[in-house]
């Protein structure tokens, strides 16, 4: 990439919280995020020079919208600071940071503040269900499921299965290894759950049907929560690097991404599918977009992945996706141990959406701090050993918008 954008460190909240038994909400994640960011980086609110905020469903869960002009109110430095905020469902998160990386690239500024930020616990399962079906196509699918993106993926599930076969322990190897990463990480929201054995098979009480053959286990959480990096242009970070004693060459990279977008129904995107090896062509593009712009050969060059998994079957796909393995063996990948730390190419060492939490909006953000930390070697019990260049993948609605990342030093 001609133009270096970096990273200077950032933040993330307590995924486990729910912020409306303290009488707090969305502003006050917001806040938190953002003032822990600054507080990383030691950076006052005088230096931000734009903020990007990602968040998918805030007028719907909190009757709130216009959080641009939330930011505007987290300090009195920031009154006057050109702010947006941008919605893409899960990839809300990832296409803030593109738009921040952009403004960056252009020289408009030279220091962006991008936080993602969801609430979305003060609610019933239901009406979250229902709230976030708002991704998926009105009117047009799903419209006889309970839950409607469990139903959805389902129906993923269900195509692959045809094509290539697909075993359920496959899957629920999957969850067992995200949430067993999860409770290595202070800020996961199921890293004090326990489970039984069976919770990870196809036992009707312990891990029960949800829609289609998707299981308890296999479904990602929706929990609160808030994640902040702070953006810099190489100019900034020269300057930053100085003032701090820091080596320049140290300081973590942007160094490829990808972005695309595929039809809004489940169903073209199937019918698709069905004219290519991979399960969706578009996701595998935005993965090697991103290793092109990094000079990456393919999977052998990272060291760690951190993926979109708000299904078990999301997860699968993607690491054929990814050139883990070809199309149609994924499998062999879980099989081997190749996904866990200590792995060939360890997946979400944070634990993932179904380990760490998924506040939707919140999501590509913190996979962007957690490839941040890794490649820093500052992610603590779940730091994959030597790490230096990570990769992110970042899915809204079906695998309908994706954005994917390289992040190295």
């Amino acid at each position: 990439m001609p133009t270096p954008i970096y990273i200077l460190g950032g933040y993330q909240t307590d995924f486990a919280r729910n912020w409306a038994r303290g009488g707090d909400g969305l502003y006050g994640i917001l806040a938190s995020a953002v003032e822990g960011a600054l507080d990383a980086t030691d950076l006052e609110p005088a230096d931000v020079e734009v903020a990007h905020v990602g968040n998918f469903a805030a007028e719907l869960f909190c009757g709130q919208g216009h959080l641009g002009g939330l930011f505007a109110a987290l300090h009195p430095a920031f009154g006057g600071l050109p702010t947006s905020r941008h919605e893409a469902a899960c990839a809300s998160g990832g296409v803030a940071a593109l738009a921040a990386m952009a403004d960056l690239e252009a020289g408009r500024y030279d220091l962006a503040c991008v936080v993602g930020v969801e609430q979305m616990r003060h609610v019933s399962g239901q009406q979250a269900a229902e709230h976030l079906g708002a991704a998926a196509w009105v009117g047009r699918e799903a419209q006889d499921a309970r839950f409607p993106w469990v139903s959805l993926f389902s129906q993923v599930a269900d195509f692959y299965a045809e094509r290539y076969g697909l075993g359920y322990e496959h899957l629920a190897r999957i969850a067992q290894i995200n949430f067993a990463h999860g409770r290595r990480n202070p800020n996961a929201q199921a890293r004090d759950w326990q489970f039984e054995p069976a919770s990870f098979s196809q036992d009707d009480v312990l891990n029960p049907i949800i829609e289609g053959q998707l299981r308890k286990q296999d479904c990602g959480r929706i929990t609160d929560g808030g994640a902040a990096v702070v953006l810099a242009s190489a100019r900034y970070a020269e300057q930053y690097a100085q003032r701090r004693g820091l080596d320049l060459a140290r300081l973590p990279v942007i160094r490829g991404w990808g972005h695309r977008t595929g039809t809004m129904l489940l169903a073209d995107k199937l019918r698709l599918a069905r004219q290519s090896e991979y399960l969706f062509p578009h996701v595998r593009q935005a993965i090697t977009d991103a290793y092109r712009r990094a000079g990456l050969s393919g999977p052998d060059d990272l060291d760690g992945v951190e993926t979109h998994d708000c299904f078990t079957i999301t997860e699968y796909t993607a690491l054929e996706h990814f050139g883990l393995t070809p199309p149609g063996a994924a499998w062999q990948a879980i099989e081997a141990g190749d996904i866990e730390l200590g792995g060939r190419l360890p997946v979400n060492p944070s634990g993932g959406l179904i380990g760490a939490g998924h506040p939707v909006g919140a999501t590509g953000v913190r996979m962007l701090l957690d490839a941040y930390k890794q490649v820093t070697g500052t992610a603590g019990d779940y730091q994959v050993g030597g790490a230096r260049t990570f990769a992110t993948l970042n899915i809204g609605g079906s695998a309908t918008t994706v954005v994917s990342f390289v992040v190295g030093v």
